[in-house]
């Protein structure tokens, strides 16, 4: 046993990877087993992730979860800021702008409307549970506008961990909420083409909440709503650590 421990801690950064394939596939399998397919197996797996980092943060007395654990230790450079931000730029990467532009103006608006309704949102509730300093609020903010940004600001403003995780499961709230009630309100909302799926996507603005909603809606849909969830995302990257936090800042001082 200590043979195999020392050849994982020596190979943190593969093993890593490991842990998250096979987290991958029990997810993947209890997504289809369990929910049919209405709540997407990236969304049981976030929660997985956070029960782990909470149960290794409570063993260890630590602030980085199972990264705290020796073995475990790769995590902590696979869920860095690093390899965390080439993930988002690859994303963005692979959206074509020219058919963004294909949902016109309607897009566009539901784009700038998501990001900063959700943020509002996020910054207001945080408030209410006693948060006052501009980096928690535009961190929770963030969160509130889909779980990817919410980290990356609070790295960039420098909130801390505590806060940072809260962005995380606000954002987690919201995508799972999207994945599940997208099929019942579809019909009351007209939610059936693709100019439709793009203004959605654009509103709700989590990739995986609107992928999942969409593919129990109408899976012809899916790739309409993801690729304005995918713009949502990135706007938000560039708008909650800066115009977003520097007018927090020029409000609360």
């Amino acid at each position: 046993m200590e043979l195999v421990a020392d050849i994982l801690e020596r190979n943190g950064l593969v093993f890593a990877f490991v842990v998250v394939g096979a987290m991958m596939m029990i997810s993947g399998f209890l997504s289809r087993k369990l929910t049919r397919g209405r709540l997407q197996g990236s969304a049981i797996a976030i929660m997985l992730g956070l029960v782990l980092a909470y149960v290794g943060g409570v063993n260890t007395g630590g602030e980085s979860g199972l990264a705290d654990i020796a073995i475990f230790s790769g995590l902590g450079l696979m869920g860095g800021a690093m390899l965390r931000d080439l993930a988002i730029v690859a994303t963005a990467y692979g959206v074509d702008l020219q058919e963004i532009k294909k949902s016109g103006a309607a897009g566009g608006l539901s784009l700038l409307l998501g990001v900063i309704v959700s943020f509002i949102v996020g910054a207001l509730v945080a408030a209410a549970f006693g948060y006052t300093d501009p980096a928690s609020l535009a961190t929770i903010g963030s969160g509130a506008a889909t779980y990817i940004v919410g980290p990356v600001t609070g790295t960039a403003v420098g909130a801390g961990s505590d806060v940072i995780a809260l962005s995380v499961a606000a954002g987690l709230v919201k995508a799972v909420v999207v994945m599940v009630g997208t099929p019942m309100i579809a019909p009351l909302i007209g939610l059936n083409n693709p100019k439709s799926a793009m203004a959605f996507g654009g509103l709700m603005g989590t990739t995986s909440g609107v992928a999942g909603g969409l593919a129990a809606t109408d899976k012809r849909l899916v790739p309409y709503g993801a690729m304005t969830a995918t713009f949502y995302t990135g706007l938000a990257c560039l708008l909650g650590p800066s115009i977003f936090y520097f007018m927090l800042r020029m409000m609360l001082g």
